[in-house]
């Protein structure tokens, strides 16, 4: 499947596209879609020819914009909710790691069918390390994957967790905060016109006054702001998110959120436009907490903070709400909870993860395989009175990035199967979060700019 070189790249195009400088006409969609579409983001993902990536990412980037699935900013969305124009739904939020080309196609057939216009596809700062997947590459294949599924609409990308890390910036604050600037860069140039700031590990909670606990994460948040918005591309207004709470730590508060917005906004000035909305706390882990026998502890979370935070964003701030993380491993019965107290926007990681790994068709000799791997690599994660279960559901999501091409060439039935299973889990969430027939609305709201890019062949 990989093209033994450029021309064998242009050639498989001849027949269903016409090339110009900035773009890409796709004279028979269906033969693109259905013939070449797979070779070229195969291509994109395992060439190791960096100008043959870059070129087969260019394809997908330009024919996604002539099929009309453009990647966008929700940010107006976002300010509707804010200024209470719509209500009672959650966007959700999917972290995709693993077979990211596939399972975003279960994600589109599923809108297609439902009418969802209202979701989100993002990758954290650590994801982007340990699946090896840097923001190219999931743009290209979350845009491959709506052209694959015949979907026109926005495409909504985002940066997640864009994370200062707290021991890191004690060491040298310059360096960190540069390094988090350039994957931001690096990020809006793939097209992720989404991005969640999060400096909340910096909050220092042994200050005597929360204003003074929440002041440092504050100034950084603007000051990624304010930088964000000179990257932006000409039309487009970059959705931006803050976060007062680390998630795995104590619950967060309204004391905290004013402190945290009221210091913000001063920091960041009149002129400059703000956040769309704010990570909170309220109870969840990332990823769960495994118990010895493997299975998922209950989750906690407490709906009643949720909803008075994301009604204080609302009403004092004209956000969009509250986000909450770390919640795909909660029981199906609460995900309905989300759009009753105005949650803006729910994070979903792990239970994709979990059903990969887990599926009957996902192969036993494959699965043995990173298993044995994950217990060579990372023994040394292996905390002390963990079982193999526990430490094996923690550490698995590091088999993403060395196991990436096996996933990818798994038997087509294999994935086709494991794909129908998504595609009902994406239906579930899409229904329990209010966004299905959000088509319209995300239409009326979301300003869709094409941004081109000049051929790089």
């Amino acid at each position: 499947m990989l093209y033994k070189d450029l021309e064998a790249l242009k050639n498989d195009l001849k027949g269903s596209t016409r090339l110009d400088d900035n773009g890409i006409q796709l004279t028979d969609p269906g033969a693109f879609r259905d013939t070449v579409l797979d070779r070229v983001v195969y291509n994109a993902v395992f060439h190791t020819d960096p100008a043959l990536r870059q070129a087969s990412s260019w394809i997908v980037w330009a024919a996604s914009q002539a099929a009309g699935a453009v990647s966008s900013s929700i940010d107006g969305l976002y300010r509707a909710a804010g200024k209470g124009k719509y209500g009672n739904r959650t966007v959700p939020a999917f972290n995709l790691r693993g077979l990211t080309y596939h399972t975003a196609q279960a994600a589109f057939r599923a809108a297609k069918r439902l009418g969802v216009g209202a979701m989100i596809f993002e990758i954290a700062r650590s994801e982007i390390s340990y699946t090896e997947q840097r923001p190219e590459e999931y743009a290209t294949c979350v845009l491959g994957a709506a052209l694959k599924a015949g979907f026109q609409g926005p495409v909504f990308l985002q940066g997640d967790h864009f994370q200062i890390s707290a021991k890191k910036y004690a060491d040298n604050p310059d360096k960190e905060v540069g390094a988090v600037q350039d994957l931001t860069a690096e990020a809006i140039r793939a097209g992720f016109y989404n991005i969640d700031i999060d400096t909340s590990t910096l909050v220092n909670i042994t200050l005597p006054t929360v204003r003074e606990q929440q002041a440092l994460n504050s100034s950084l948040s603007a000051r990624m702001t304010q930088y964000i918005r000179k990257l932006q591309p000409k039309g487009v207004t970059i959705s931006v998110g803050g976060e007062i709470g680390e998630v795995g730590k104590k619950n967060s508060t309204v004391e905290e959120l004013r402190a945290y917005m009221d210091q913000y906004l001063e920091a960041l000035g009149e002129k400059t436009k703000g956040i769309s909305k704010i990570s909170v706390q309220t109870g969840t882990t990332h990823g769960g907490v495994p118990l010895p026998d493997g299975r998922v502890a209950e989750v906690k979370l407490d709906f009643k903070t949720l909803e008075e935070l994301s009604r204080v964003a609302r009403e004092e701030y004209g956000l969009a709400g509250a986000v909450q993380h770390g919640a795909s491993t909660l029981p199906d019965e609460a995900f309905h909870r989300f759009p009753e107290v105005g949650t803006a926007e729910v994070h979903l990681a792990t239970g994709f993860q979990n059903l990969l790994y887990e599926h009957p068709a996902f192969p036993e000799e494959l699965r043995r395989s990173i298993y044995q791997y994950l217990k060579d690599k990372h023994r040394d994660e292996w905390k002390q009175g963990q079982t193999e279960e526990q430490f094996l559901y923690q550490t698995r999501k590091k088999a993403f990035g060395p196991f990436k091409r096996q996933m990818w060439d798994l038997p087509k039935g294999d994935i086709d199967r494991i794909g129908q299973s998504l595609e009902e889990k994406f239906a579930f969430l899409f229904e329990k979060l209010n966004v299905t027939h959000t088509e319209d609305l995300v239409a009326k709201h979301v300003k869709v700019v094409k941004v081109p890019r000049r051929r790089p062949f």
